[in-house]
């Protein structure tokens, strides 16, 4: 028996392998299915099934293109619809995988169509769970995103309290989780920084487990303090339903080095975004005017779909040198096909042909604090959780995510501050601001995590309803 987890940090996200006797299982697979192919073709074995726990809404999985490329039959849980050749489990169908079987446990909660998959080693012994969404380490899947007719995020939360109690807290204490996300994910509220857990130790640690906890209690609990989801999330649960495009196409097609002059003649006559890749302090010291900061180096694909709204959304690219064609990839993982190429020779060419550049004021928590005893206004891009437990006093929250709904807050004249909790999401909120006219904005440099060694006043005034 052979389980890989294969895990993608951006996405927080794990896909599985799973090996008997010469036969496959992938579960949750990402959009770009070579490796996967490449682990089975060097054991010498066949890929038999792509298991899939659910429409997924933040990554486009490689279901599709892994059915088509090994023969691999696609399987959901119950009440699944897609629009492609599938089996459509039943609760408890049982698939056999050389000495193993897999056991569909229809759980609907996060979805209707949810399921985990149970893993039974050779001698019939329940071995692990794939919990999907249903169950994280330390969290459960939010009940707010498949809410459809009549059927509200209660319903759906008390369905997954239902799932939970009847067929995974029933499962012996030793079986090992292995679920879809740990944390990072906007699909929970309270994830683990672990990826591999045991179904005793979640009885023990996740607050969604606790063995006296009403229904009641339960639908509160888990939908009290949801943040809106990403914009892109119902987009990608559209493509995971009804297809895609392969992605080695959508690569051929958006993998297009663009001289300075193409790439600023599609630029001026396109609506196209300028999307700069590069590291922060890089980006900081120049870049092309009216370009939007998201690195490659954070939680890159993420943040795409949380801050550009539309999939469609042509895009020209400024990457690292040899960056190219994983940035292409880590934007397809979320939809976002419509790259229309990447300047060659990164933003170097662009100051080589003496283009216009734009920098971005950058200052020291120092520079902050002196400031601050000027009324310096100061503003806090990190989530609501973060600021809860601990802000500075003067600072307004003005959450990332959610950028656009603060827009009439910033000040357009006078100079103001905003700060991360490291000086990533500070970046692209400044880059944002400064393409929508604020050229008065200032970015902290290193963020929250440097503000905690000055002695600029702080608060940790707890709301706890936003840090569920």
């Amino acid at each position: 028996m052979i389980i890989k987890q294969i895990y993608t940090g951006c996405l927080a996200q794990g896909a599985y392998y799973i090996e008997s006797n010469g036969e496959v299982a992938i579960i949750d697979p990402l959009r770009e299915v070579q490796d996967y192919i490449d682990i089975a073709t060097k054991n010498n074995a066949k890929i038999k099934y792509v298991f899939e726990t659910h429409f997924h809404a933040d990554f486009v999985s490689g279901h599709v293109t892994l059915a088509e490329k090994t023969g691999g039959k696609i399987i959901y849980g119950p009440t699944a619809k897609p629009n492609f050749d599938a089996l459509i489990a039943e609760d408890n169908q049982v698939f056999k995988l050389g000495e193993l079987s897999i056991t569909v446990l229809h759980t609907p909660g996060h979805t209707m169509e949810s399921s985990c998959f149970l893993l039974k080693d050779k001698n019939g012994k329940d071995h692990a769970l794939f919990s999907g969404d249903t169950l994280f380490l330390g969290d459960v899947g939010r009940p707010d995103l498949a809410q459809k007719g009549n059927i509200t995020e209660k319903d759906l939360a008390g369905f997954l309290y239902d799932s939970l109690r009847n067929k995974v807290m029933t499962l012996a204490d030793d079986v090992i989780v292995y679920p879809a996300h740990g944390a990072g994910s906007a699909c929970g509220k309270n994830l683990s920084k672990e990826t591999v857990g045991t179904i005793g130790n979640q009885k023990e640690t996740n607050y969604a487990l606790r063995a006296d906890m009403t229904k009641e209690e339960f639908i509160k609990e888990v939908t009290d303090g949801l943040l809106p989801p990403p914009a892109y999330f119902p987009l990608n649960v559209k493509l995971n339903k009804e297809g895609y495009k392969n992605i080695d196409d959508v690569i051929e097609q958006s993998a297009k080095p663009l001289s300075v002059k193409e790439f600023e003649l599609i630029a001026n006559e396109t609506e196209a975004i300028v999307l700069d890749v590069r590291h922060q302090t890089e980006f900081v010291k120049g870049f092309i005017p009216q370009s939007i900061f998201i690195g490659i180096d954070g939680g890159f694909a993420p943040w795409v779909g949380a801050l550009i709204k539309d999939i469609n959304q042509p895009i020209l690219l400024v990457t690292p040198i040899g960056k190219e064609e994983d940035t292409i990839t880590r934007l397809s993982r979320v939809g976002f096909d419509n790259v229309l190429g990447y300047l060659e020779g990164s933003f170097n060419s662009w100051k080589k042909a003496d283009k216009e550049i734009d920098t971005l004021n950058s200052v020291s928590v120092d520079v902050l604090e002196n400031k601050i005893k000027e009324n310096a206004l100061v503003f806090d891009v990190r989530k609501p959780g973060e600021f809860a437990s601990e802000h500075i006093v003067v600072a307004e929250s003005t959450p990332l995510d959610f950028l656009n709904d603060h827009i009439s807050e910033f000040p357009k004249k006078e100079d103001f501050y905003v700060h991360c909790a490291g000086g990533y999401r500070s970046v692209i909120a400044a880059s944002i601001l400064k393409a929508r006219g604020y050229h008065n904005v200032i970015d902290v440099a290193g963020g929250y995590a440097a503000i905690r060694n000055t002695n600029i006043e702080r608060t940790a005034a707890v709301c706890p309803s936003t840090l569920k």
